[in-house]
């Protein structure tokens, strides 16, 4: 198993490992680490891809640097290698939400966390990533999302997901094979807040989308985000008509 490491925005880099057994064509688990001079993490990964992803970090820099680690919400494939994380890197600290902090990092957490308010602005020293409340977009109650300043680079966690195995970087169409992934396994939790909330993503302008699942996004990233959030409305409305 190896995972392969792509630049997608400045000091902002994809940590990808490609699961060929996964779904009907296989899937890509991507982490995200921004350099800076207290580099973070953004999602952990699965613990039995903690070898191949450290490994990977280990190419771009010395492990222990590592001083934050963040995701999205609480999921194996977010979060489930967060003690090996916080192992390796002595000086590292988990940060979250409040929920996510009140749900499951006071109890669970190796370490303390940061607890981090919707909008709250982190600085990691030369970046500055600001967090961004998504309760259950895409989905769980705790989750959150992060949008780094300086290279307009949203962090969408499995918003946009896509099977396969495409390339690390495209500036072509995500939106119709992240619905087609929708179709398939019906991720997102639709609520009336999930277009609101996509619109208030698209608001920040975003150059870069850090897919989680799939290739990233680069371009105008506001009018995907836009199609992306019409489409969730259309496909909450169909699903209250059909219920009558």
């Amino acid at each position: 198993m190896e995972t392969r490491v792509d630049e997608i925005a400045e000091r902002i880099y994809r940590l990808s490992t490609f699961l060929p057994t996964v779904g009907p064509k296989g899937f890509t688990f991507n982490q995200f680490l921004i350099d800076a001079e207290e580099p973070l993490l953004f999602h952990c990964g699965q613990r039995s891809l903690f070898s191949a992803v450290s490994a990977a970090v280990a190419r771009v820099m010395d492990v222990t640097r590592l001083r934050w680690i963040a995701f999205s919400h609480i999921e194996a494939d977010e979060c489930g290698s967060l003690g090996e994380w916080l192992a390796a890197a002595p000086n590292a600290t988990v940060t979250h939400g409040a929920i996510g902090c009140a749900i499951w990092l006071n109890d669970q957490a190796p370490r303390p966390p940061r607890a981090l308010a919707n909008d709250e602005v982190l600085d990691l020293g030369g970046r500055r990533v600001r967090r961004l409340d998504t309760p259950h977009v895409p989905h769980c109650w705790d989750a959150g999302l992060l949008h780094e300043e300086a290279t307009g680079t949203l962090f969408t966690s499995d918003l946009f997901t896509h099977i396969g195995d495409p390339p690390a970087l495209t500036d072509g169409d995500i939106l119709g094979p992240a619905m087609a992934a929708e179709a398939n396994f019906g991720y997102t939790a639709l609520t009336p807040a999930t277009g609101v909330t996509i619109r208030r993503l698209a608001a920040l302008r975003p150059r870069t989308l850090a897919v989680m699942h799939g290739s990233s996004f680069s371009g105008d990233a506001a009018p995907v985000l836009e199609s992306l959030a019409r489409f969730y409305d259309d496909s909450l409305q169909r699903g209250v008509a059909a219920r009558g």
